[in-house]
């Protein structure tokens, strides 16, 4: 039963985060902290950890094949409410994958 509520808390964290990344995105508030550069290398190895391929890896975490080529390739980089995402999912994966089925 403890688990169980650890992980509902958690993925109730994981929500929150992506709500307030989105509102920092969008203008609507500022956040207390930088969010470094986040790679090339670290977007394809995030990926290959997981076993994914590129299209598996943008279907489950809602981002465009073609962004996330341009990315691993270095031709763009993730910028705002991305990185922050690419920085969650490097560390809690499953949480952020029952966070997006929960909705």
């Amino acid at each position: 039963m403890a688990g169980k509520q650890k992980h509902s808390r958690l993925g109730k964290e994981l929500v929150a985060g992506m709500k307030e990344a989105v509102a920092y995105a969008r203008g609507e508030i500022e956040l207390p902290t930088h969010v470094g550069k986040v790679s090339t290398a670290d977007i394809a190895a995030i990926r290959k950890r997981l076993g994914l391929s590129q299209a598996r890896f943008a279907l489950y975490f809602g981002i465009s094949p073609a962004t996330l080529r341009d990315w691993e390739q270095g031709r763009r980089h993730p910028e705002g409410s991305a990185k922050v995402l690419l920085r969650v999912i490097n560390k809690e994966p499953e949480a952020v994958l029952r966070a997006l089925r929960e909705h």
